[in-house]
């Protein structure tokens, strides 16, 4: 984080907690003028620090109210399995985020689906792909805490 200054951080921090800031409202909190905030936001967006900017919708209004974290190991870890592996469950619309691990599983993926039947219905898709040994997933019960912004 050496390319940036504490306005910067500034403007991530505003911007993570919420995207829909104008340039003249962010300029207005951190009192700036537009055209540097209009300035700093292109250049973060270019340097890669703002990747994307998304809406982050209530997953049980748009039907996705089971959430599950599967954890996956494959009977092998040569570099062609594991790239196997990840470029084909990417392709799965249910699955959230995948991870590899450390430790006893190789992959941890956060799954959304409808419900229950939905995710058996996934689960038997997953189940196709070669070199899997075991799949074992978790359902959660509730949400305590679900952040996207990172502490700066």
């Amino acid at each position: 984080m050496q390319d940036i200054d504490q306005t910067d951080l500034e403007i991530l921090r505003l911007l993570q907690r919420n995207a829909e800031l104008t340039n003249k409202e962010i300029s207005g909190k951190l009192h700036k003028s537009v055209a540097a905030v209009h300035e700093r936001i292109r250049r973060l967006k270019q340097q890669g620090f703002i990747r994307r900017t998304v809406a982050i919708l209530d997953r049980k209004k748009v039907n996705r109210g089971l959430i599950a974290f599967s954890h996956v190991l494959l009977k092998d870890h040569s570099a062609h399995t594991l790239s196997s592996f990840e470029n084909e469950v990417v392709k799965f619309p249910e699955v959230m985020e995948c991870f590899q691990m450390t430790g006893t599983f190789d992959f941890i993926l956060r799954i959304a689906t409808e419900d229950m039947d939905a995710y058996h219905v996934f689960y038997r898709k997953l189940a196709t792909l070669p070199n899997i040994t075991t799949v074992q997933s978790f359902f959660v019960l509730s949400e305590t805490k679900s952040d996207t912004a990172y502490p700066l």
